[in-house]
């Protein structure tokens, strides 16, 4: 993704500390009434669409563990490692197209890209309802994890144009936060299907899950062909809120912050990126953090796990898909704290290495297991606090590479 801004670098590597580029904070520049005009339609548009978009996309995504636990695992005589491979297969298929998609978002508008691979892993979401066996499921998840692989970082990278240094890290929060609110309405919504629509047309709840979120994800797809302004040197023409003096003003604010003019990619990019030690540094970051922080994916198989000394099930369904919301709303008011806190502190990696302690908890606890079973619930929900680290990390990006 970072391979669409030109190598220009606001970074101390000698000391490491964060080097802020210019903002409105710093340099003394007052907003007129045009540019906050311009900012209020950006959240309106830009930022309405981008977080509905990634909570219809986490339901999507998540819904597949509801199931699980919601009668798919009885239904289709799941008894191994299959919700490990459903997950295994979806991550090959989005790592095989995040990059290549994110090329292609630089040649093609995103607001042309965007929707439509949101439509296909809608109608791909719809087709999972349909499935008698694992080897369908497997199939349909590698095709949604390659459709659903620029959305997060495409919307990501059009943040960094259109938004300026201190605006930045709390719309990307707020977006990233919308992961959470998806996931909270995945298990919500599989409550309501287990309880009110198990059996209706002769189809178990799980099953209505995944036809409700296709019919959603493909119907909103279609808002974007408008409300995506694309980039602020070749705006959505089809952008109805925007205007040619918008864009002027865009790219003022762009030069203002010592942003770089967006760009398609080509080799000397490309060149440029995979030579950048930002790039290489950031990747390893974001993998620690994704894989130090994943035990809580498992939250659901736990309670499900769990009996009463007569043998029976501790949780029922709608308990299993219900408990997990605490914790997913933990995540969305910490998300937020720590946007918020990174653009007033102005700083990125403090607040980062703050959530890798507090998550260095769940892990040791999760690591060592034999502890008493409150520790076990204690480790689940905390471990949702360190979960804010992703919107820190892209805004840390757009700092180092303008």
């Amino acid at each position: 993704m970072v391979s669409i801004f030109k190598s220009k670098t606001s970074f101390d590597s000698a000391k490491g500390n964060d080097v802020e580029e210019p903002s409105d904070a710093v340099n003394g520049h007052v907003r007129s009434k045009e540019e906050r005009s311009l900012v209020f339609r950006l959240d309106c548009f830009l930022m309405v669409f981008g977080c509905i978009s990634q909570i219809i996309k986490y339901l999507d995504q998540q819904n597949i563990s509801q199931a699980y636990v919601s009668g798919m695992k009885e239904d289709l005589n799941l008894n191994g490692n299959e919700l490990n491979y459903f997950t295994t297969y979806f991550n090959v298929g989005y790592c095989i197209m995040l990059i290549p998609s994110q090329v292609i978002m630089t040649y093609v508008r995103p607001s042309l890209w965007l929707p439509f691979l949101e439509i296909v892993w809608g109608v791909l979401t719809g087709l999972v309802a349909m499935t008698s066996n694992a080897s369908q499921i497997y199939a349909l998840r590698t095709f949604i994890g390659l459709a659903e692989s620029s959305a997060w970082p495409g919307m990501m990278t059009l943040f960094m144009h259109w938004y300026t240094p201190t605006e930045l890290a709390k719309r990307m929060g707020f977006y990233h936060s919308c992961q959470a609110i998806g996931g909270m309405m995945a298990n919500a919504l599989q409550t309501a299907m287990h309880e009110g629509m198990d059996g209706v047309r002769g189809m178990a709840g799980w099953r209505w899950m995944f036809i409700i979120n296709a019919i959603v994800t493909v119907t909103f797809a279609f808002v974007g062909f408008v409300f995506l302004p694309d980039y602020p040197n070749k705006p959505n023409p089809l952008a109805f809120w925007f205007t040619k003096a918008d864009a002027q003003l865009a790219m003022a604010r762009l030069q203002r912050n010592n942003r770089a003019e967006p760009s398609p990619v080509n080799w000397a990019s490309a060149r440029r990126t995979f030579t950048n030690w930002v790039v290489y540094f950031v990747t390893t970051l974001y993998i620690a953090t994704v894989l130090a922080s994943w035990g809580y994916a498992y939250f659901s198989l736990f309670l499900k796990s769990l009996k009463d000394p007569d043998g029976t099930n501790r949780w029922s369904v709608s308990d299993i898909n219900a408990i997990p919301i605490g914790g997913q709303a933990i995540q969305v008011a910490f998300v937020w704290i720590w946007a918020l806190l990174s653009d007033y502190l102005r700083t990125r990696w403090v607040l980062i290495i703050v959530q890798a302690v507090i998550g260095l908890v769940p892990c040791i606890i999760m690591s060592v297991w034999n502890v008493p079973l409150g520790a076990k619930y204690f480790s689940y929900f905390i471990s949702y606090l360190s979960l804010g680290t992703a919107p820190l990390i892209f805004a840390w990006i757009s700092d180092l590479i303008p």
